[in-house]
C-alpha cells in the first residue's frame, strides 16, 4: 500500500479537495483518503494514483477484463 496521499492524475487533486469523497467519507466515519484507498477501483495501490469520476469520464472510463487501476 502507498504511504503517500492518494491522488487524481487527471486533475491533481487529492481526495480532501473533491467533494464525493468528503461527503462520502463523511457517511462512513473516516477520512476522504481512506475512503478512496478503500473504494475506488481505479486505485492504485502502489503508487497512490487513482481518477475521479468526473477526470474519469473524461479519460474514456477505461476499462480492462481485470479491472482498470490508474497508473
Amino acid at each position: 500500500m502507498s504511504s503517500s496521499d492518494p491522488v487524481c492524475i487527471g486533475c491533481n487533486k487529492q481526495p480532501h479537495e473533491i467533494e464525493e469523497y468528503i461527503e462520502c467519507a463523511k457517511e462512513e466515519g473516516e477520512t476522504p483518503a481512506e475512503y478512496v484507498r478503500k473504494e475506488e477501483g481505479t486505485y492504485n495501490h502502489t503508487n497512490g494514483h487513482f481518477l475521479c469520476t468526473i477526470c474519469y469520464v473524461k479519460q474514456g472510463m477505461p476499462s480492462s477484463s481485470r479491472g482498470w487501476i490508474a497508473p
